[in-house]
């Protein structure tokens, strides 16, 4: 049974955000008898980007490509989008809102997890002054690099509502010590300066940030324990934690925290757990760090991570020769030819050079600005799979 508590502040025509919610950049493309609403098209849109796509072959914590059963990043997003939908859909909030930001929300990750984004943070600094954060980068990625064909087969920017796009930047963080409000405030998204700084605009986009954060809790743990990294000493310490001697599983945590949020949430108090289920939640989050996140076990392939990223930023940089940049990587290509074959059709397509026929889509790059051309290889790396990463490492290391 619905409690439709929030129904008169959810995303919809009555609300008086409205307008600003659904606004786009430009007007979308559209056929003629489209029966899907304004949210259920930014769903499919960012479904069928090859961002969302490579997401199955991303890690979320642990990486471990020989294991089937180990949480990737796009079974993640998967979860985030199931809890959204039973917590949006039971307090009487725009499901289809918070399945369109849950599906986008990761998509501005990296290859290896939080460990890459670090790398690509400490490139980013170092070469632009400007610190890399996925939730900044995934608005990058909806609103400038993915494109789809419209109904004549030219390539064109996603242009998602305003809702979605604020969903995917405003969903890092916690929640705050008592409860979680949307703010009032519509802002140029593209101002934002660091994770965190701004709560979401919507109900729908604040319960995509709790759900971010409930649902990778318990499947760390569950991942660590089948990698082997608790022994029973540690997992005895968890029992007290949750107050629980079962064994500690995603699912239960899940149904408590999602059950909870439900139960002690309305438009007056804000989106909340109970003062007994927060303090767990910090308490197992702490946990997760003391013995997963942080553990030395994570050392080994973090450096492994650092060498590859760093490599394949190095001599993609070495490529740039200001104007005779494209005839270097033409070059290039003799002797990596996946790097550079792969980043040239990739450049080409948002560079101020070349044949642009089928192509409608925003030019992001000067080929006369060298940190336009840097900001391109972190885009690029950005977008890498574990997998496709390494083999171009490979690629690079051979004779």
């Amino acid at each position: 049974m619905k409690s439709n508590l929030f129904k008169d502040v959810s995303a919809n025509e009555n609300n008086p955000k409205w307008s600003q919610m659904i606004k786009r950049e430009k007007e979308l493309y559209s056929k003629k008898g489209d029966i899907r609403s304004c949210f259920e098209r930014d769903f499919n849109r960012i479904l069928h980007t090859n961002a969302y796509n490579r997401l199955k072959h991303k890690t979320q914590v642990f990486y471990s490509p020989e294991n089937d059963h180990i949480c990737t990043r796009i079974e993640h997003v998967n979860y985030v989008e199931s809890i959204s939908y039973t917590i949006s859909n039971y307090l009487g909030l725009n499901s289809e809102l918070t399945r369109a930001i849950a599906c986008g929300h990761d998509v501005g990750h990296g290859p290896f997890g939080h460990k890459g984004e670090k790398i690509l943070s400490e490139i980013s600094k170092r070469e632009l002054g400007k610190t890399f954060w996925h939730e900044q980068n995934g608005l990058h990625i909806v609103d400038d690099i993915e494109l789809l064909d419209d109904y004549e087969g030219n390539k064109q920017n996603l242009c998602l509502t305003y809702a979605v796009r604020d969903g995917i930047i405003s969903h890092c963080g916690e929640i705050d010590e008592k409860s979680l409000k949307p703010r009032e405030e519509a802002i140029d998204l593209n101002n934002y300066e660091r994770p965190n700084q701004y709560p979401p605009y919507t109900w729908e986009g604040c319960i995509v940030k709790i759900s971010d954060k409930i649902s990778y809790l318990g499947r760390d743990i569950e991942d660590a324990i089948e990698e082997k990294f608790l022994d029973d000493e540690t997992l005895n310490e968890l029992q007290e934690i949750t107050k629980s001697k079962d064994k500690t599983s995603n699912t239960s945590l899940i149904n408590s925290f999602v059950t909870d949020i439900c139960e002690n949430s309305s438009p007056e108090v804000g989106l909340r757990l109970s003062d007994e289920m927060l303090e767990k939640m910090d308490k197992i989050k702490a946990f997760n760090y003391k013995y997963i996140y942080g553990s030395k076990r994570m050392n080994p392939s973090n450096k492994y991570f650092e060498l590859v990223i760093n490599q394949i930023f190095d001599i993609l940089k070495e490529s740039y020769k200001g104007k005779d940049t494209q005839n270097e990587i033409l070059k290039n290509s003799k002797y990596y030819p996946n790097l550079f074959n792969n980043f040239s059709n990739w450049i080409n397509k948002y560079w101020n050079i070349g044949d642009r026929k089928g192509l409608k889509n925003k030019i992001l790059f000067d080929l006369n600005n060298e940190k336009d051309y840097v900001q391109a290889i972190i885009y690029y790396i950005s977008g890498m799979t574990d997998k496709y990463a390494i083999d171009i490492y490979n690629e690079i290391i051979h004779f």
